[in-house]
């Protein structure tokens, strides 16, 4: 059963909210509206922000003023979505480190952060079905669908906040292994070009370098050579969607296994050697905890990246 909201509602984006996506706001505040319903009101125009369009992915801000209109939304004791005990079971051992306000996960390669544009269930949505006492738990920030590592899910407002603060501040600071295609000569490199998203004819969407785009910089640091291959660090400094994957490919070293920006030419050769993920890891996190102490948290690399590197 299903009851429908009464009216559009008008909403004015507090501190609390500020930084959070409109999609993920809008799956908070409309629990229990199907997540395909969310990003159709998204796409046909009914959520407006400060009276236009907005894009699921688009960061609020204090002040904006947000049209909610009205949703169909299930019964509370509606049964929540299914979960597998595989994929229990591999969410909970992945957790690297848990208390009252912070879950620091190692997402595994192929998971979703979050469901919509095709996923019906991601890391998120399938946390909040194995805590349904936990009240409060949103996504501090994203990771590609094919990379894995270091993922931070606040348990509390407060702490989301505090940590969107210091990301846009700059004071969160984020590291990537990634293994690139050919030898990338030099210890150091700061590339730095504006990044765009683009939409294809197929309806895949994809990013280039673009004089109309964002300021993205990404600094990389040589950590192995090998004959026809590069493990780099990568830290990227700004946060645009796929902004390590595109910087590496405008470089000339696209990263291994990634099927959207790596000739298949090149894919072959990493394929050949075992590869069947995109080799890219967030490896490690330094940010200030509630209390202001500075922590740092590391994710191992997952073996199958691991037997790659030995094969090389």
């Amino acid at each position: 059963m299903t009851d429908a909201s009464p009216k559009v509602q008008l909403v004015d984006i507090g501190p609390e909210h500020a930084g959070q996506r409109i999609d993920n706001f809008l799956l908070t505040r409309l629990k229990g509206v199907p997540k395909s319903a969310i990003y159709r009101m998204i796409r046909k125009g009914e959520v407006r922000v400060n009276k236009g369009r907005t894009k699921p992915e688009y960061k609020l801000a204090e002040g904006d003023s947000v049209r909610v209109p009205p949703a169909r939304t299930a019964q509370r004791d509606e049964a929540p979505a299914f979960i597998g005990d595989q994929l229990k079971s591999s969410l909970e051992s992945a957790i690297l480190y848990e208390d009252g306000g912070l879950i620091v996960l190692n997402k595994p390669s192929g998971l979703a952060v979050h469901g919509g544009s095709g996923v019906s269930l991601g890391v998120i949505e399938a946390l909040r079905v194995m805590r349904p006492q936990q009240k409060f738990l949103e996504l501090v920030h994203r990771l590609d669908r094919d990379t894995s590592g270091i993922l931070l899910i606040a348990k509390k407002r407060s702490v989301l906040k505090q940590l969107h603060d210091d990301l846009r501040e700059g004071r969160v600071e984020k590291t990537y292994l990634a293994l690139v295609y050919g030898r990338w000569n030099g210890r150091q490199h700061r590339i730095e070009a504006p990044l765009k998203k683009f939409d294809l004819a197929s309806g895949e969407r994809v990013v280039r370098v673009s004089q109309e785009g964002k300021p993205s910089l990404t600094h990389f640091t040589q950590v192995r050579l090998f004959d026809q291959a590069t493990l780099v660090e990568a830290k990227p400094v700004t946060g645009r969607t796929h902004q390590i994957r595109v910087h590496a490919q405008f470089a000339g070293h696209p990263i291994a296994g990634d099927d959207k920006y790596l000739p298949r030419e090149q894919n072959v050769f990493f394929a050949d050697k075992g590869l069947k993920r995109l080799f890219l890891h967030a490896f490690r996190i330094e940010f200030n905890d509630s209390e202001g102490k500075r922590v740092r948290f590391e994710a191992p690399l997952p073996a199958e990246l691991q037997t790659l590197l030995d094969r090389l």
